[in-house]
């Protein structure tokens, strides 16, 4: 049986991530974690009596295999953190740490022989649009990114942006060309090796994208969207089960797939 803990585990995430830990035949939710929760009684949540409340990392002190993050930009990495040094897998799914960031939580992981992913999304459409733009961008030198998500996100843009504008980026191998530095409304988004990014916030999106390719008389619009977060709990399953069987951490579902 595989233990998890659910980190944010009262958001509207956390909430998707318990009901696909507690209808699968293999895992068993051992812990919720949430600073700012007071009530530490897991029936006041819902929960079974036998699943433990934390708000303190430092009072955690039970087994589990997973540690899986729908929390905050402000806290992922401290969290992610924790659960390697403690030996628990992380499937992270909280946007908003730098590569940095990453990169020292890969280097702690892999140095524990420990499995575990950073994905910025869980959805099978957007990791498959990722993978396409990837495939895309060895052919077409021009490219731009528009994300749409809800208007309650708070970091913007996106982590499926910035990974898929990565991901062209590793593809070409150099920057993309530039034609305008005159902008003074700075109109022209976000900036990703030369890949515009625009992040739009409004009520009515959950997570769309689409990323445009522009070449001399075409062009090609490779496009996702989500309307349930429901969608991302076939990702986070399929990586809990992929990263029990592995020894390092990934970025990106894609790797996996």
């Amino acid at each position: 049986m595989i233990k998890v803990i659910i980190s944010g585990f009262n958001g509207s995430m956390g909430q998707k991530a318990i009901k696909m830990v507690n209808d699968s035949e293999d895992m068993q939710l051992v812990a919720g974690f949430n600073p700012i929760v007071k009530d530490l009684d897991p029936k006041f949540y819902g929960l079974n009596e036998t699943v433990k409340i934390f708000n303190q990392l430092t009072d955690i002190d039970i087994p589990a295999d997973i540690w899986i993050d729908f929390s905050i930009p402000t806290a992922v990495f401290a969290n992610t953190k924790f659960a390697i040094e403690h030996g628990i897998r992380p499937v992270i799914g909280t946007s908003g740490m730098s590569e940095e960031q990453t990169a020292e939580l890969k280097k702690m992981a892999d140095a524990k022989n420990l499995g575990g992913i950073i994905a910025s999304n869980f959805g099978l459409s957007a990791v498959f649009m990722m993978k396409f733009a990837q495939t895309a961008a060895k052919y077409f030198d021009e490219s731009e990114i528009v994300e749409k998500h809800h208007e309650d996100k708070i970091d913007a843009p996106s982590g499926t942006a910035l990974n898929t504008a990565r991901l062209i980026y590793e593809a070409r191998g150099h920057d993309q060309v530039q034609h305008s530095n005159n902008d003074p409304l700075n109109t022209r988004g976000g900036d990703y090796h030369g890949t515009k990014i625009h992040a739009l916030r409004l009520p009515g999106f959950v997570a769309d994208e689409e990323v445009i390719f522009g070449g001399i008389g075409e062009t090609l619009t490779i496009s996702q969207s989500t309307t349930d977060r429901e969608s991302f709990m076939t990702g986070v399953k399929l990586a809990i089960h992929e990263v029990m069987k592995r020894d390092q951490l990934v970025i990106g579902l894609e790797q996996i797939i």
